[in-house]
């Protein structure tokens, strides 16, 4: 399951009501670091800090002095700061979400022509205040990011790339408020109308206008804040440069979706190479200034696949890396499942951050540049909330990780100025790099890994009895789910996780003895809705399959849905992802085609679908049951019509 993806159209779904939430690579070689020869962010923080003189750390040479363009007046040496040094004092921080970034992707009218005021509430938010700005820097954040649409100010697709001056003033007048409360900033391009789709289009025309526009684009940005100081950090895009750069959401890009997984990489890689020459490119501050790359889709797994890499750079350890971290999903960006605090989910996320400090050790300041968990439908935070930030921002002490947080006025009242709930503000200002500043590396070293290791120690193995099965290399077999509006969740992934869920369901999940026939099931009517609203991603899936039972195939009977037999869209077929759990696809639109390692109990892939399910006609679920026979199989070959339905 592509979560990004997910995230994408559910932060669509919460756009439109005005809703929102907190929100190993191949480095190149000349950006290599010794284990020996380089001296850590938090070591270089510490000999800055504890001296009674402020400028104490400022270099003979340095320019940064009060009115000096390098480091704004901070007594900080910006100018000759690794980016990993850097990201100390970026501290924590916050993104204006739903702001400048808002978009609409049908352009409908004369779209670009109307006020700057019109695109920067459209997604019902209020108009950027410098207060805000100031609430921020109160609640112990000290950088802020600007996720900008700049294409609402741009008629790119009548070929003309000039950004209106009055977007780029508006953007501007919100730097300087940051900057008058104490913020630094991050400025990116960010969803944009889905246009980063282009870059997939089956027109080769089309790719290269992407490109083209791509790089007028940031010579513009870059021109027009060239002189701000180094507080400013320039991040090249946001989650679309992955797979997302086969987006067909735009109704003006349908023939999009083109490139393939390898393709996708290379483009990614080729566009953040693009943005770090055409920055650099533009001179004063820019030859300099803190560039931040988005990873593979701002995802940590994929970014840390070979195929991924940081791109070169003519000014040394400028360089920072941007992912984004909502894990799990389903309890952090929707409303699906309330529950987090097993074992599993502790594991989950100590592994994760540990295996992305593979560039900070490579030389790379890492920013986390959206995280956080999305309150309930009732603006509450999610039972156990305090639990996983506690652990995520020890893991960012821990790794020395920027952790930005995202918001579209659920958490801070942008009318009223009031935090939502007093507790989160009182957790910032604890876990602020104020409160932290007059201790040395080893205290917050220790003190991190105490919170890792006691939240760990008091974890439950699970809040359900089925998860022990798995969890003893049972084979369990069960429905993953989602449903359309993403509210309803059970247990997605190819990790068996029943107590990733919504309130409510009542699950059928059965433990796998051999060959033989099963039913599996769920029951949403006790759910808070009583029904999902079709599905986003449903498969069947058995954990520890392929490792207990190798070759074997599921081969579908029987599927029920609200009591009544369901004719299936297409023959389902087995395949796995991960090599340990076994998985047949019920509705899954981003594999494009049947893979060729598919198992079918025919042994071809002729009219196999990984839709069997009608997402477009399944309506309202209140229970599914499906019956299915397990047996060994063959392995099929893809046909060219194999994605076919019958």
């Amino acid at each position: 399951m592509k979560k990004r993806v997910r995230k994408i159209a559910a932060l669509m779904a919460i756009m439109a009501v005005g809703t929102g939430l907190f929100g190993c690579g191949k480095e190149s070689d000349d950006k290599k670091k010794s284990e020996n020869g380089t001296t850590t962010a938090v070591e270089k923080s510490e000999q800055n800090k504890n001296t009674d003189d402020s400028t104490a750390a400022v270099t003979e040479n340095t320019k940064d002095t009060e009115n000096s363009t390098a480091g704004g007046g901070t007594g900080l040496d910006l100018e000759n700061m690794s980016s990993t040094e850097f990201a100390v004092y970026l501290g924590n921080g916050y993104n204006l979400g739903n702001t400048m970034e808002a978009a609409d992707s049908r352009r409908t009218g004369d779209y670009i022509n109307n006020p700057v005021s019109y695109f920067e509430t459209l997604w019902g938010q209020p108009i950027t205040t410098p207060e805000m700005l100031r609430d921020m820097k109160e609640a112990g954040l000290d950088t802020v990011r600007i996720p900008v649409a700049w294409h609402n100010a741009m008629d790119f697709t009548n070929g003309n790339y000039e950004i209106k001056k009055e977007y780029l003033d508006r953007v501007k007048e919100i730097i300087d408020y940051a900057y008058d409360a104490g913020l630094y900033v991050v400025v990116n391009d960010h969803w944009d109308s889905g246009w980063w789709g282009l870059f997939g289009s089956a027109d080769e025309s089309k790719r290269e206008s992407a490109m083209e526009q791509y790089i007028s684009m940031w010579q513009q940005i870059s021109e027009y804040y060239k002189d701000y100081d180094y507080r400013l950090i320039f991040e090249g895009g946001n989650e679309e440069i992955g797979d997302r750069l086969n987006d067909i959401d735009a109704t003006w890009n349908p023939d999009g979706g083109k490139l393939s997984k390898d393709e996708c990489y290379s483009k990614s890689n080729e566009i953040n190479q693009t943005f770090v020459d055409t920055v650099r490119a533009t001179g004063g501050n820019n030859e300099k200034r803190f560039l931040l790359i988005p990873g593979y889709g701002t995802d940590i797994t994929q970014t840390l696949d070979k195929r991924w890499h940081m791109p070169a750079d003519t000014a040394e350890d400028r360089l920072l890396l941007s992912v984004h971290y909502y894990t799990p999903w389903s309890y952090c960006g929707s409303t699906g499942s309330t529950t987090w605090g097993t074992k599993k989910n502790y594991e989950e996320m100590n592994t994760l951050m540990k295996n992305l400090s593979v560039f900070s050790e490579n030389g790379y300041g890492i920013i986390i540049g959206e995280c956080g968990v999305l309150p309930t439908s009732n603006g509450e935070m999610k039972p156990n909330w305090k639990l996983w930030y506690q652990n995520f921002f020890a893991n960012c002490d821990l790794y020395g990780y920027v952790p930005l947080l995202w918001d579209t006025g659920n958490i801070l009242n942008k009318n009223t100025h009031k935090w939502m709930e007093e507790d989160v503000k009182s957790f910032l200002i604890e876990n602020s790099y104020d409160s932290q500043k007059d201790k040395t590396p080893e205290e917050i070293k220790a003190a991190a890994e105490k919170t890792i290791e006691d939240g760990l120690a008091a974890a439950p193995e699970s809040f359900d009895k089925n998860q022990l099965l798995a969890g003893d290399g049972k084979a369990v077999a069960w429905i993953m789910w989602d449903s359309e509006d993403w509210n309803i969740v059970y247990a997605v992934g190819d990790t068996y996780d029943p107590d990733s869920k919504t309130g409510g369901i009542v699950a059928t999940d059965v433990e796998v003895t051999g060959e033989g026939t099963y039913t599996i099931g769920l029951d949403f009517t006790g759910t808070d809705a009583g029904v999902s609203h079709s599905t986003a991603f449903s498969a069947i899936g058995i954990a520890n399959g392929e490792e207990l039972f190798p070759g074997y195939i599921i081969n579908i009977k029987e599927i029920k849905i609200n009591g009544e037999e369901y004719t299936m869209h297409g023959r389902n077929y087995t395949s796995s992802d991960d090599g340990l759990c076994t998985r047949s696809n019920l509705y899954n639109e981003w594999v494009p085609s049947v893979p060729a390692e598919a198992r079918t109990s025919g042994g071809g892939t002729m009219g196999c679908s990984p839709t069997v399910l009608d997402k477009a006609t399944l309506g309202d679920v209140k229970t599914i049951e499906i019956t299915f026979d397990y047996l060994p199989g063959e392995q099929g070959i893809s046909t060219n019509d194999a994605n076919s339905k019958n």
